[in-house]
């Protein structure tokens, strides 16, 4: 899987809310992922969420959605001229649940760089991901970020291109929980 990661923190970049009226608080009613309007398009992207909302991922959930991509390009995506006639593409929001992910910027730096190399160790193609450090909107006083996770997928048909965000997603949340159990177990991000 091709993978990257960037900052947009300052004025003019955009924010994660962190708290809006739609917002649907999956790490304490999981069941709701079911429901969500974002999983009709994409039905396996519900055990994803709910996995990302788990104790154990260090994190839970803002926002999503699915969209269909128009264009494209087969190095950014690994992938063959074959198959990228069709794409689709989602982004999840997460939002930090322990400090050491969110109070400045260097450990969050390290952090996505680490989770970028272990998506790239996967033998998947014709997928990306990209990450993006982003303030969150919140009340208090202390800043903090969160991740803004953009993931994709390409296929000769909707089809193989559906089932290779799956496949993305899968491995994206499959990263994000050992990441967070390695920090937990005493890796140098703590």
């Amino acid at each position: 899987m091709e993978a990257d990661w960037e900052i947009e923190i300052g004025h003019a970049a955009p924010l994660i809310e962190s708290v809006w009226s739609g917002f649907v608080d999956l790490s304490r009613a999981p069941e709701s992922a079911q429901s969500l309007q974002e999983v009709t398009s994409l039905p396996e992207l519900a055990p994803v969420l709910v996995r990302l909302n788990a104790p154990g991922s260090g994190f839970v959930t803002a926002k999503c959605d699915v969209w269909a991509v128009a264009e494209i390009d087969p190095f950014e995506f690994d992938a063959d001229r074959e198959s990228v006639a069709k794409g689709l593409a989602c982004f999840i929001d997460l939002l930090p649940r322990v400090p050491w992910l969110g109070r400045d910027l260097s450990t969050p730096r390290e952090w996505c760089g680490l989770l970028c190399a272990a998506l790239r160790s996967s033998a998947l193609s014709n997928c990306r991901a990209d990450l993006i450090l982003r303030s969150l909107s919140e009340t208090d006083d202390e800043p903090r970020v969160g991740v803004t996770a953009y993931l994709a997928a390409c296929g000769a048909t909707e089809d193989e291109a559906t089932r290779q965000l799956e496949k993305a997603l899968g491995v994206f949340a499959d990263a994000v929980v050992r990441l967070h159990s390695d920090v937990a177990n005493g890796s140098k991000l703590q």
